[in-house]
């Protein structure tokens, strides 16, 4: 079966409450899918954290000394640094404009995946408005994928993805922050290549191979589909978690 990835029409800008399950019920006969075996559905960050309420206003946050001080040194809003603070274990690198930590989920990123784009709230034109990552993506996935297995009585998967940057590359490529029913690693392991040999150390990061896909589809501006139908994922559907694709800290060689 050759792999598909779909936008979902007619997705609504999300407010907090909003049932995501329902909306995306709501979406799919507008392109005359029904939802079948094995299908997965990726979900952006964004309408999570909106439907979980994780919308900040910058102006009712009050602001630490190690914020202060993070701010003088990097030149960014210490309202925001606090943020970033409360939602992080580690500060790990900072520079003019830019502040890496270890999230509190366990992943490096930069701001803690705090983000300004694409963020309404009621101050003049949004700008006071911040939106953090949601607070359990996995169990986040798994709510979602549980309704949609209800009404449509099919094995599906569920993915939350966000857009991270990487230490050795130039760009933003979309990855996989929570997930349920489907694998995040594939083990390759003891397979055969083409001649033969049998592979060692070979691991491949499918949920993130399908997280950028799926931002390819998405976009990253204005584009509104947040969310994408697929079909054909060349792995079998098992529970899996963020926590197969976290790398150990004493393997990280850039820490």
């Amino acid at each position: 079966m050759p792999l598909t990835l779909t936008p979902l029409p007619g997705i609504p800008l999300i407010a907090p409450g909003d049932d995501l399950v329902q909306i995306i019920q709501e979406s799919l006969p507008r392109l005359g899918l029904s939802l079948q075996e094995g299908d997965i559905l990726v979900l952006a960050q964004k309408i999570v954290s909106k439907a979980q309420g994780r919308l900040v206003d910058l102006t009712t946050v009050e602001t630490s000394q190690e914020a202060l001080r993070l701010a003088d040194q990097i030149d960014k809003d210490p309202r925001i640094l606090e943020l970033v603070l409360r939602e992080s274990k580690e500060v790990l690198r900072t520079r003019p404009g830019t502040i890496i930590v270890e999230h509190r989920l366990g992943f490096v990123c930069a701001n803690a995946g705090i983000d300004h784009s694409n963020v309404a709230g009621d101050a003049a034109g949004g700008e006071e408005w911040v939106l953090l990552l949601p607070e359990d993506p996995d169990a986040a996935a798994c709510a979602i994928r549980q309704g949609l297995e209800a009404a449509s009585g099919v094995r599906l998967g569920v993915m939350i993805i966000d857009s991270h940057g990487r230490a050795w590359r130039q760009g933003t490529v979309g990855v996989a922050i929570g997930l349920s029913g489907l694998p995040g690693l594939a083990d390759l392991r003891g397979q055969a290549d083409l001649f033969g040999y049998r592979l060692r150390i070979t691991q491949v990061g499918v949920a993130d191979e399908l997280a950028a896909a799926a931002s390819l589809v998405m976009g990253q501006a204005a584009e509104g589909t947040p969310a994408v139908h697929v079909r054909g994922f060349p792995y079998p559907l098992r529970e899996g978690s963020l926590r197969e694709l976290l790398r150990p800290k004493d393997q990280d060689l850039f820490r």
